[in-house]
């Protein structure tokens, strides 16, 4: 049996804790328009963890996309390799957060400084 496509990922299963607009909006010392702004610009992603979701449940962002008030350093532009490479919002997501033939998941690489080489991966999804 293949793997599933990024699209078809069960984010909820690779992405324990996420966070709402306004818990973001908090984190990043923004309005919550504003962090959708930053969504929208590919500074952060966000997505409805669940692949069928149930009544009421909302898009979040990823709780270990912001470090410190801020992003995580490289994630903005790791995000826009990704959508220039076609992905969405929900693949980018996933894609960041299994492990891609690296020493560990590419989000733990950005979280460690280590996000040249998750970039490098990224670009080479564009051959």
């Amino acid at each position: 049996m293949s793997e599933p496509r990024l699209a078809e990922q069960d984010l909820a299963a690779l992405v324990s804790d996420w966070l709402t607009w306004d818990e973001a909006a908090e984190l990043l010392g923004v309005t919550p328009a504003k962090a959708r702004t930053m969504v929208r610009d590919h500074q952060l992603a966000a997505a409805v963890p669940a692949l069928v979701p149930a009544t009421g449940v909302k898009q979040g962002i990823p709780s270990l996309f912001i470090v410190d008030g801020e992003p995580v350093k490289g994630l903005p532009g790791l995000l826009t390799v990704l959508h220039d490479n076609g992905f969405d919002d929900r693949e980018c997501i996933a894609w960041i957060f299994l492990d891609a033939d690296l020493p560990g998941r590419p989000i733990d690489a950005l979280r460690e400084n280590r996000g040249a080489e998750v970039k490098r991966r990224a670009q080479a999804l564009l051959l």
